[in-house]
């Protein structure tokens, strides 16, 4: 009989934020197929004999999506359980979309099993709300890493800057001084608070505040790295008010 394979969100990177399905499907499990963004603290746990990694190597080789699908149909046809470990939510910029299409059309039954999506995560443990009475009713998530074959750019930036809503930017590190650009050259004002949160919910979280004219100047000078996320608008600001009282705030923070 063909086995299940599971499409499993694994949360941000903080164990204790996964859902009792995903662990126990992982404890269930025959073969765990990981890449790297489920973060050290959540791989570490995984059962040795059962996980596989299809990530990025040493040295810089990475597993291609196309092994990925691959291997997710060749080990459901053995019969076994299989959970297609991803960081965050599957579905949200995790190319669950892509493997689920790739599993149906060969006749491979799985389930997806939702996660905590750094999107919303990273911005809730630095005390900053997406939304707000006071602020903004609407919230826009962006990834900042396109597929590099496309002839151009899907995201309208310039209808992004026109909303007034919170922008949250994922995985765009590397991009962020043309995205900033753009929104500056749609009218975003330049004094728009903008955080950048790296490693959202590890133990070495850390969270860099300017504006949209100063964004690329603070990721340089604190050295803020993948994985990050970018929250662009005035809710940023509402973190102020609130860090002091924050129970994790003694992560490391830059104003």
């Amino acid at each position: 009989m063909t086995g299940t394979v599971y499409l499993v969100g694994s949360g941000p990177g903080d164990p204790d934020l996964m859902t009792v399905k995903a662990r126990r499907l992982i404890e269930e499990a025959d073969v765990i197929l990981h890449d790297k963004l489920p973060g050290p603290a959540i791989l570490d746990q995984l059962p040795a004999d059962a996980r596989e990694d299809v990530g990025k190597r040493a040295g810089g080789e990475r597993t291609s999506q196309e092994h990925t699908n691959r291997r997710m149909v060749e080990l459901a046809r053995e019969g076994k359980s299989v959970v297609r470990l991803k960081g965050g939510d599957p579905f949200v910029f995790g190319r669950g979309g892509e493997e689920a299409e790739y599993l149906a059309a060969h006749d491979v039954p799985f389930e997806v099993v939702p996660g905590v999506t750094s999107a919303v995560a990273g911005p809730g443990v630095s005390g900053i709300p997406l939304t707000h009475r006071e602020h903004t009713s609407s919230v826009s998530f962006v990834t900042g890493h396109e597929d590099p074959t496309k002839d151009e750019s899907a995201v309208d930036w310039e209808a992004l800057a026109a909303t007034g809503g919170t922008i949250v930017v994922l995985m765009g590190v590397g991009k962020l001084p043309a995205y900033t650009q753009a929104l500056l050259d749609a009218g975003l004002a330049a004094d728009t608070p903008v955080a950048l949160v790296e490693r959202a919910t590890w133990p070495d979280q850390r969270v860099a505040c300017g504006t949209l004219e100063t964004a690329v100047d603070v990721r340089d000078r604190e050295e803020i790295e993948p994985p990050a996320l970018t929250i662009i608008g005035t809710v940023a600001a509402t973190r102020e008010r609130v860090f002091d009282y924050l129970r994790n705030s003694t992560q490391e923070v830059h104003q």
